[in-house]
């Protein structure tokens, strides 16, 4: 994989990790507002509930890429690691392959999902906040973690390759 690539996907997901640590910060300072509000003022913030959803969910979505860009999910390697080199390729290559698959079918339907929640006029049901934005910006974080996972698995069919032609250039 090249590494100008890599390297500007690791700062344009730190972008986006910055965003999703700005929607937490928002969900955290909403849920102490309102609790002051409530307490102090009688006054609670109308649809609470429904934007500490949606930004949590979209925070959730901005953190993907870059989670997975540094490995940050659970492994389990723990029957893998007792496998060849060259074994352990192929699994991480099928691995890699159905994650792709898994997200791209999962943006996919975020994407109908909120075209019809767009064209329906879907909103929320206290606060009457419209649900499609939210629906689209979980769609575009959900593309990319595709393009991490493609680029891991480029890198997957790189070491795979090296592996096989290294040991081919030995017999």
């Amino acid at each position: 994989m090249n590494m100008a690539v890599h390297d500007m996907a690791k700062k344009v997901f730190g972008i986006t990790n910055f965003f999703a640590g700005i929607c937490f910060f928002s969900v955290m300072l909403l849920i102490v507002l309102n609790i002051f509000m409530r307490k102090l003022f009688n006054l609670p913030i109308m649809g609470t509930f429904e934007l500490v959803g949606l930004l949590t969910a979209t925070g959730i979505g901005f953190s993907l890429a870059f989670c997975e860009m540094n490995n940050g999910n659970v492994a389990m390697s723990i029957l893998t690691d007792r496998l060849n080199a060259k074994t352990q390729a192929i699994i991480e290559i099928f691995v890699s392959l159905i994650s792709l698959f898994f997200w791209f079918v999962v943006a996919w339907r975020l994407f109908v999902n909120g075209s019809s929640s767009f064209k329906s006029g879907w909103v929320s049901s206290t606060a009457s906040l419209p649900i499609y934005p939210f629906i689209f910006l979980l769609f575009f974080n959900v593309l990319c973690l595709c393009f991490v996972v493609v680029l891991k698995l480029l890198l997957s069919f790189n070491s795979a390759f090296a592996l096989f032609n290294k040991e081919r250039v030995s017999q």
